[in-house]
């Protein structure tokens, strides 16, 4: 593959780790917004346990095409790495290795920060 095909793929593996974040987002703004009105103090505790089931389903989806968008990423960079003449974007994405690692550990360790706040808020 050329320089310009690897750096598009690159852009498109981005773009998903991206897109991935808009339906826990969305999520996590809903169960905000009933919280801070204090509708789960009312909820049964089916609706908490239902509210906290949807929001984690969401959450490991979204965690599992981010890790994966990672991992191609990853396998991409080396690709670039192997340019016999790159140009200095694709120098500089090819040096992204650790950047994708830490990517990966700060989603799942965020993912999971997150989920203890949301079932916080949710169970009070």
């Amino acid at each position: 593959m050329d320089e310009k095909k690897l750096l598009s793929l690159w852009n498109k593996m981005r773009s998903h780790i991206i897109a991935a974040q808009f339906g826990p987002t969305l999520m996590l703004v809903a169960i905000f917004v009933v919280a801070s009105f204090g509708k789960f103090q009312m909820a049964s505790d089916g609706i908490k346990y239902f509210t906290l089931g949807v929001a984690a389903a969401t959450g490991i989806l979204a965690l599992i095409s981010q890790y994966a968008a990672i991992r191609e990423a990853e396998a991409l960079v080396v690709d670039l790495q192997k340019l016999d003449k790159p140009s200095a974007l694709a120098k500089k994405v090819g040096q992204s290795t650790s950047f994708l690692q830490l990517t990966a550990v700060a989603i799942v360790a965020m993912g999971i920060g997150t989920f203890g706040l949301a079932a916080w808020a949710v169970l009070g």
